[in-house]
């Protein structure tokens, strides 16, 4: 048999115990508070047909699917984000019953050039409300997701908004016309924290042949000081019955999270652009300061049309989704959260293959307390046992062998101080606690 080499392709990878272990508790952790709002869970296929998915991420978008032909001839598709599926069940399931709150962790796939952060197979955690066209359903997403960056401990979280509907406005002020060079126009603008004013303009004059005169005002545009509201936002967008729809309805979603109590975490930024084609309102990326190179950790947005590609009539919608693998990156950047490859809470040393009965059933009693419980299936020497427990992660280690959980006198050591106690089995679940 010829040798294979081992190997996985670039953009994807494994996820060995170490740094898969924080990750699943990091995904619970998101699960609750996503259910905690009333979320419940959807799954969906990783492979669509093509035409569910084509013509709904833009010219750009549609060159990153991993699209092919299957074996019974069918062009299929690997799902390029959670949103589109979303629809696709929507329009599919008519008897949903609305609003349609739901939450999906599950991979996508975009065979786009890897970088930090960035992978051709990741994971996305959205949340999204269908069938409530009110600016409060696109406030509770931003509250659900930023109670997620705050169960998750992620420090100095500013969520900066914008609306779809503004920029509009301001398009038609500009001449821009066209929903093929309006999408372009905004792809390229969102990329303004990562190339900067002078490469944002060098593709809008190369790619769009957009005049200096109406970049300057573009950029004017986008540094608006908006310390006194949005007024000075009408100045530009007034004469634009979208631009001006667009303004009330921001104003209105930040006078809903200052309600919340989430004022201090949002601030209007009108460079906020969001390059897929299906927004339509309200926008919002998430970035954690002093970190913004990391890009946007959870973003998302109003999508009132997308459904209408699906359905003779449009449904209201809209969204987040929250960038697990690249927040994780981070927070393991910052100490946040530390690798491990123990899953329990407590190893138990085996002393003789006599004891592993007895050494079971009374780590049954413990998981059924709460704890997770490793029993060594090895009868090893201790030192070689504890050496297993330090390089899996693990603090506690129970010492016992038949004679003691006899007469439930178990010695419980704390790996990280050297301490070693006595206790009985009862209370091992507190002190570990």
């Amino acid at each position: 048999m010829a040798t294979v080499q081992a190997r996985v392709l670039k953009g994807f990878r494994d996820y060995l115990p170490i740094a898969d272990i924080p990750r699943q508790r990091v995904l619970r952790t998101i699960s609750e508070v996503f259910e905690s709002f009333g979320f419940a869970p959807l799954t969906t296929p990783a492979l669509e047909y093509s035409e569910v998915l084509l013509g709904k991420y833009g010219e750009e978008g549609d060159k990153l699917l991993y699209r092919f032909e299957d074996n019974g001839g069918r062009d299929v598709a690997l799902r390029y984000d959670l949103t589109v599926p979303l629809a696709r069940v929507v329009a599919q399931h008519r008897d949903l019953e609305v609003p349609f709150r739901r939450y999906q962790i599950a991979p996508v796939w975009r065979a786009e050039k890897p970088g930090k952060g960035r992978f051709r197979e990741f994971l996305q955690c959205d949340v999204d409300i269908v069938g409530e066209p009110s600016i409060r359903a696109d406030a509770e997403c931003l509250t659900v997701g930023l109670e997620v960056m705050q169960a998750l401990g992620v420090p100095g979280v500013v969520a900066r908004v914008n609306n779809r509907k503004i920029l509009d406005g301001l398009l038609d002020g500009l001449g821009v016309e066209g929903r093929a060079q309006r999408h372009d126009l905004l792809r390229i603008v969102d990329k303004l924290p990562k190339i900067g004013r002078e490469g944002v303009s060098k593709e809008l004059s190369e790619s769009l042949q957009l005049s200096a005169e109406a970049q300057e005002r573009l950029f004017a545009f986008m540094a608006l000081d908006l310390s006194d509201g949005l007024d000075a936002v009408l100045a530009y967008v007034g004469d634009s019955e979208q631009g001006r729809l667009g303004c009330e309805e921001l104003k209105t979603l930040l006078m809903h999270l200052e309600g919340v109590g989430l004022g201090d975490k949002v601030e209007v930024d009108l460079s906020i652009a969001r390059g897929l084609d299906y927004y339509t309102g309200t926008i919002y990326e998430t970035f954690v300061l002093g970190h913004e190179s990391y890009g946007s950790v959870m973003s998302g947005g109003r999508y009132d049309t997308l459904l209408g590609m699906f359905l003779k009539q449009s449904a209201p919608a809209v969204g987040i989704s929250v960038g697990i693998d690249r927040l994780l990156s981070l927070l393991t950047e910052i100490g946040i959260i530390e690798g491990r490859a123990g899953s329990a809470d407590v190893f138990a040393v085996l002393f003789d293959e006599e004891s592993y009965g007895a050494l079971q059933r009374a780590a049954q009693r413990l998981r059924a307390q709460g704890l997770k419980v490793e029993v060594s299936l090895k009868p090893a020497k201790l030192g070689k046992q504890f050496k297993y427990a330090e390089k899996k992660g693990y603090r506690w280690v129970m010492i016992a062998g038949a004679g003691d959980l006899e007469q439930d006198h178990i010695g419980l050591k704390d790996l990280e101080s050297g301490q070693q106690v006595t206790l009985g089995l009862e209370e091992i679940a507190a002190s570990v606690r």
